[in-house]
C-alpha cells in the first residue's frame, strides 16, 4: 500500500538515517509573536537555512497554512511562493491578521531532499 503524502514529509521529530544531518538546514523557520490582538496585523517571517542556492539544489517553494482553532476544515492555504534558484532566496515575510489563535505551518521543498514542515503556535487575545 502506498504511504499517505504526509508520511512522506519530514519533521525534526520524525527525520531519521540521513535526513537527520538536514533538520537544521531544511527545516522551515517561522518568526512571529508568540501571541496577538485579535484583527490586528502581525508579521511573520519564513525561513531555510544556510542552504545551497543553485540549479543542482535548492529550495523550489515555500507554503504557509494556518490551522484556526473551531475552524470545520483545517488548514486555510495563506501562501505559496515559488522561488527560482540563484535568483531568489528562501525567505518570506508575510503580514497576517488573525480573529483566533491556531498553529502556523510552513512547508518548503528542496528538489535534492524534498518537503520539510515547521510549525508555530500564535494565541490570539
Amino acid at each position: 500500500m502506498p504511504k499517505k503524502f504526509g508520511d512522506l514529509i519530514y519533521t525534526p521529530e520524525t527525520a531519521s538515517g540521513e535526513a537527520i544531518s538536514k533538520v537544521e538546514t531544511h527545516t522551515p523557520r517561522i518568526e512571529a509573536p508568540d501571541s496577538v490582538k485579535a484583527g490586528e496585523p502581525f508579521y511573520v517571517k519564513i525561513y531555510v537555512g544556510p542552504h545551497p542556492n543553485t540549479l543542482q539544489h535548492s529550495i523550489r517553494w515555500i507554503e504557509v497554512y494556518f490551522e484556526e482553532e473551531g475552524r470545520p476544515f483545517n488548514p486555510v492555504m495563506l501562501s505559496r511562493i515559488h522561488l527560482e534558484p540563484e535568483l531568489v532566496e528562501p525567505e518570506v515575510t508575510l503580514k497576517l491578521v488573525l480573529k483566533k489563535s491556531g498553529v502556523i505551518y510552513a512547508l518548503e521543498y528542496c528538489n535534492l531532499h524534498g518537503v520539510w514542515e515547521g510549525r508555530k503556535q500564535v494565541k490570539v487575545q
